[in-house]
């Protein structure tokens, strides 16, 4: 009855009446809708992660580079030229492209080293940038502090030059010995040359002229490439990405971005997706490491662990005769103790299905188990048909 009244009232003033409480009621909504979705953004944007972070654009990558020269300048710390052949041969090919005529029989150094030389070339490096590339000795050298790389050409899978390096080596290990003793603290034999190779050949690719282009996941995923293509239709407004398979979005180059595919890509590097991702569990041997993923479950299942152990000690006796006894002679008399253990105390213990991941941590971890035996606990359970994750050893 009063809202009924108050609707005849203000109908006569024209509304003057309602308008500031309608107003005021879309304000309120509004502030809420701000207050929920700051409340709401914390916990969304730390599962989030940013297009450029888990795809990689078709023909944006590196090129690997390698060569093969000579380092000069060591300090009796290079190949042995008896025993390092390759390295006699390049020396020897060296000075003679230099005008001197060189023997075998005549030389006799060993502060020179045969390297290889490996390097990254950027996409779309121009001619005469610089880039970085790592030295390391392929003879019998000891170290190659001070050494200098002459002119060495850098090849790419295809055979043609793309760099030529040379510069003075940066070791960062060290090598030190004396007539009792020998110190050496990380890899002496392998160096950096910082901006150390000139960019000689540049690989033909235009970007900005391409209709479309194809981004490759990092971590392939059925889910995550196709919330990739929903994340970018819903920015450009319009259908331009599909996801093609697992690892593969196409995008295509939409009317309001042609011949700005540099700022279609920079735009939509920057928005956010969940990537999803397939129950794992990796494990190190080696090292004992395990990690698990998010998503591992395990169905109800009950775990005993025990360990058998048997110890042989072999404490071999001297039996002699008695002083002044002209019978019997010192004899060793074989004394062999064995004890078996066995752990009688491990009960087994019961771990809920339909867990989460902590959970099933906490219940391995109740077992008193170490990392080594909790690799075999995971790989029975994963045997039973009760872990719901892939495994994977490494």
């Amino acid at each position: 009855m009063l809202q009924r009244d108050f609707r005849i009232r203000s109908a006569g003033y024209g509304d003057c009446r309602a308008r500031p409480i309608y107003h005021f009621t879309r304000w309120l909504a509004a502030a809420l809708v701000v207050v929920l979705a700051w409340a709401l953004a914390p916990a969304e944007a730390s599962a989030q992660s940013r297009i450029k972070d888990i795809v990689d654009i078709e023909g944006v990558r590196d090129n690997i580079l390698v060569g093969y020269g000579l380092v000069v300048g060591l300090n009796g710390t290079g190949d042995s030229l008896d025993s390092a052949v390759f390295t006699r041969e390049s020396l020897v090919g060296m000075l003679q492209r230099m005008g001197v005529n060189a023997s075998n029989d005549d030389l006799d150094t060993d502060n020179v080293a045969a390297v290889m030389v490996t390097g990254m070339l950027p996409p779309f490096a121009r001619q005469g940038s610089k880039i970085d590339v790592t030295i390391s000795a392929m003879g019998d050298a000891d170290n190659l502090l001070g050494g200098t790389l002459l002119v060495t050409p850098m090849l790419g899978a295809d055979g043609e030059i793309y760099a030529v390096a040379q510069g003075t080596i940066a070791v960062g290990g060290f090598s030190a010995q004396g007539a009792a003793e020998t110190v050496v603290k990380g890899v002496p034999t392998s160096g950096r040359i910082a901006n150390g190779a000139i960019v000689e050949r540049e690989i033909p690719f235009e970007l900005a002229q391409l209709g479309s282009v194809k981004l490759s996941l990092r971590n392939p995923d059925f889910t995550t490439a196709r919330r990739i293509a929903r994340a970018i239709d819903a920015f450009v407004g319009e259908p331009t990405a599909k996801a093609t398979d697992l690892s593969t979005v196409q995008l295509n180059i939409p009317p309001s971005y042609q011949g700005q595919l540099v700022e279609l890509l920079t735009d939509i590097e920057q928005l956010r997706v969940e990537p999803d991702q397939v129950a794992r569990v990796v494990i190190d041997e080696q090292s004992g490491v395990i990690v698990m993923g998010e998503n591992v479950g395990i169905s109800t299942v009950a775990v005993a662990q025990g360990n058998l152990t048997v110890r042989i000690t072999e404490t071999p006796q001297v039996s002699q005769p008695t002083p002044f006894s002209n019978t019997g002679t010192t004899e060793t008399v074989d004394r062999t103790n064995i004890e078996v253990t066995e752990d009688e105390d491990r009960r087994l213990g019961i771990v809920d299905g339909s867990v989460e991941l902590q959970d099933l941590v906490n219940g391995l971890n109740a077992l008193g188990v170490g990392p080594r035996d909790m690799i075999t606990i995971l790989q029975a359970i994963k045997a039973s048909g009760a872990l719901q994750a892939e495994i994977q050893v490494m």
